[in-house]
């Protein structure tokens, strides 16, 4: 049961108040399908209105630890608006500075360093059609190569230019990276995106030889189905349910 924002914490700002739970609800999900990283890696959203302000995790907390209070607000120059005990990992601000600057329908931006989306990012071919997953993921896939630790500033520019119009990214030699408008579309991106990394590592792991990559026509025809509208409303369904399981799970993130 989501519970009810404190008064005294957010008194004029309901809607600020829900895009806490949902963010703090992505990091604990997160932390309970196993591709946390410690305190390292991040997820943010944007709070509407337009001086672009953001909330990102507190640096220094474990995903299973943050609640929709701890949650740092940030603004593009990096400061920390209003009172926490906590900074911001500087290169979660670079990233995801980045993205929310360019693209207001990214409200919502995931990043994570897990095992599988590692691995494919550090392939040469990146993420192959071997699984339905892969196929329902490659036409909104963008890639980045690889600068360093992003603590860069200058490198936002070509994350948000790689990126472009896509909603799924793989940094190479680094992570994986999801936006949606919602938090529900951000997991549902994510979580293609990593089954279909996880799959991919699983197939390769005897080798290359005698894989089977999925027939162009039937690549097409997986593109096709997947151009149109309908992904928010299949990740408006799995959304009430993955809710749930963090309150069976992990509960706490909402308060």
């Amino acid at each position: 049961m989501v519970s009810a924002s404190p008064v005294s914490a957010f008194p004029d700002n309901a809607a600020e108040w829900d895009i806490r739970v949902e963010l703090a609800a992505l990091y604990r999900l997160v932390a309970l399908y196993g591709w946390d990283d410690a305190i390292f890696t991040h997820i943010s959203a944007r709070i509407p209105g337009p001086e672009h302000h953001f909330l990102i995790n507190p640096y220094g907390q474990f995903f299973e630890e943050i609640t929709a209070s701890s949650l740092v607000k940030v603004g593009m120059d990096g400061k920390v608006i209003g009172e926490s005990p906590y900074q911001v990992n500087p290169a979660g601000f670079t990233i995801h500075s980045a993205i929310h600057m360019a693209r207001s329908d990214a409200r919502f931006v995931i990043h994570l360093h897990a095992n599988a989306g590692v691995a494919v990012a550090a392939q040469v071919e990146g993420l192959l059609p071997l699984t339905q997953h892969a196929l329902i993921v490659m036409p909104h896939l963008a890639y980045h190569d690889y600068e360093g630790i992003a603590l860069n500033h200058d490198e936002r520019e070509r994350i948000v230019s790689d990126l472009g119009s896509r909603n799924l990214m793989i940094l190479r030699n680094h992570g994986t990276l999801a936006v949606g408008e919602t938090a529900a579309q951000a997991w549902l991106n994510i979580y293609y995106l990593e089954k279909a990394c996880q799959q991919q590592v699983a197939a390769l792991s005897a080798g290359t030889s005698g894989i089977l990559l999925a027939p162009d026509s039937a690549q097409e025809e997986v593109r096709r189905q997947v151009s149109g509208a309908g992904r928010g409303s299949v990740s408006a369904l799995v959304w009430p349910g993955l809710r749930r399981q963090l309150d069976r799970h992990l509960p706490g993130y909402d308060c």
